[in-house]
């Protein structure tokens, strides 16, 4: 899968690094099993863990394709959203 990232029009920088995020990061948690959401327009959240244990929501938008993406952000989940995420990942084991 080929990701492009929004850049910062002030810095250049991919966007994600304002929130601490690598694209290592991101493509972890678009390549491994984790929860989708839609989101607005053509958007997609996706919610998940990296092999590092930290927990990121990623938005993106596919490609028409569906093998690529433009990654909008990064971030690190909130405590809130981390436990409600952990919460639906324990039911679902059930």
């Amino acid at each position: 899968m080929e990701l492009r990232f929004w850049s910062d029009p002030e810095t250049g920088l991919p966007h994600i690094y304002d929130h601490g995020v690598t694209e290592a990061e991101v493509r972890e948690v678009l390549s491994r099993s984790a929860e989708e959401f839609p989101g607005d327009d053509r958007s997609r959240i996706r919610v998940g863990q990296t092999e590092a244990g930290r927990y990121l929501q990623v938005v993106y938008v596919p490609d028409a394709d569906r093998q690529d993406a433009f990654v909008v952000t990064a971030y690190d989940l909130t405590p809130k959203g981390k436990h409600a995420y952990r919460r639906r990942q324990r039911r679902k084991r059930r």
